[in-house]
């Protein structure tokens, strides 16, 4: 009789790589939240705000694209527990210093460095738990950790609301640091654990370069999550900025912003991983999702109703339309085998986190021509082709068996 139980959703490794994210996206997100204030008490001049911003933006997400290769690949050498302890481990005290800054130059290093920290806790816990529960669970397992993390979102928001910003950067640090407490008795997947015994190659990253079919694959699932960080590194981000262009009277605070797309995307996560269990598909579920963030982008840029409420809902529907980040970060990790499966589901986030980089250099380069509202249009626009082209090259992977190899 096939074992129906939802015990292995709410096992130990799966509780524990919720709250890691949960962590992880209290400090990711700190950042966008205390950015006008932290940089107002560095002395950096209304004038100059934006443009700091985006800078500081860059150095953190230079920092993931090489924590991405350092701790994707250490995941596939040295197991996937490895990475889940040192990341965090990294990027706690990145965030504890990170409250003692005094100059623009200290803060992009520590950014930076927090960037490498933050860039391995993801992909570690999904490539985990993807392997350590059965295929019917998959699915809602990756869900799962990815709604509770993101609720971090939520609490950076409060924190940064009733306090200094200097102390919600200890309180995420110090939150990092009881969490390896927790990390203690995780267990390592049995998956990986019997790739040890075998003589094949584990995390080398040339072997995503040098095969053509990988090749498409990897940089499919890097660019079908290319909107989601449109939306939340520029729309979300710089929502005052866009808020004052569009014309609304109300101050908007990016801190309530990002919250509220963080619980829309939440529950768009909850929905992608009911809908792909409902219609036995991932691909699908990217396609309908991808489709709604043009609807919702639009909304946004164009909204009939300038107020700071109607403002705010926007950006909660907003992050319901990319709310397929877990089902995302799931693909990639389905895609390829257990030798090169946290290289590549550490990596792609962490790629795509970093086009923000890009992103927002043609961003500044088009809202200098035709101004905010329509430079972001012609940017979440090319997002959106680049996603639906991509999805494209992917493989459909929801009844795939994680338990393979890929040859040399």
């Amino acid at each position: 009789m096939e074992d129906k139980s939802l015990k292995p959703l709410f096992s130990i490794p799966v509780i524990v790589a919720a709250l890691g994210y949960f962590v992880d996206i209290y400090d990711l997100l700190l950042f966008g939240i205390v950015r006008v204030s932290s940089l107002r008490s560095l002395g950096i001049d209304e004038a100059n705000m934006l443009d700091q911003g985006e800078s500081l933006i860059r150095w953190q997400m230079a920092g993931l694209l090489i924590g991405g290769l350092v701790w994707g690949i250490m995941g596939d050498k040295k197991g996937r527990l490895s990475v889940l302890f040192g990341s965090i481990l990294l990027y706690s005290v990145a965030n504890i210093a990170n409250g003692f800054v005094t100059t623009v130059d200290q803060y992009a290093a520590l950014r930076f460095i927090a960037g490498i920290g933050l860039a391995g806790e993801l992909g570690a816990g999904i490539t985990l738990v993807a392997e350590i529960l059965p295929i019917r669970l998959r699915g809602y397992g990756t869900t799962l950790v990815a709604a509770v993390g993101l609720m971090g979102a939520v609490l950076a928001n409060y924190i940064a609301s009733s306090f200094d910003w200097r102390i919600a950067y200890f309180i995420g640090g110090g939150l990092g640091l009881l969490l390896l407490l927790a990390r203690v008795s995780i267990f390592e997947s049995g998956v990986f654990l019997k790739l040890k015994d075998k003589k094949v190659q584990r995390g080398n990253f040339l072997q995503l370069l040098n095969n053509k079919v990988r090749l498409t694959k990897f940089l499919g699932c890097i660019f079908i999550g290319l909107p989601i960080w449109f939306v939340i590194g520029i729309l979300i981000t710089f929502s005052p900025e866009f808020a004052k262009a569009l014309g609304i009277a109300d101050p908007v605070k990016a801190g309530d912003a990002i919250m509220y797309s963080y619980l829309g995307l939440a529950l768009g996560d909850i929905l992608t991983g009911f809908i792909s269990h409902a219609l036995r598909s991932r691909k699908k579920v990217i396609l309908l999702f991808t489709t709604l963030t043009i609807a919702f982008m639009l909304l946004y840029l164009f909204m009939p109703v300038l107020t700071k409420p109607f403002f705010y809902t926007t950006c909660f529907v907003m992050g319901v339309g990319i709310g397929y980040w877990a089902m995302f970060v799931t693909i990639a990790a389905e895609q390829f085998g257990t030798n090169l499966r946290s290289t590549v589901a550490t990596t792609v986030p962490n790629f795509i986190r970093f086009t923000v980089v890009p992103l927002t250099f043609m961003f500044k380069f088009m809202r200098d021509q035709v101004g905010v509202i329509y430079g972001a249009l012609a940017v979440g626009l090319f997002t959106i082709v680049v996603a639906f082209i991509a999805l494209k090259f992917i493989d459909e992977t929801y009844t795939r068996d994680l338990n393979f190899v890929e040859e040399d």
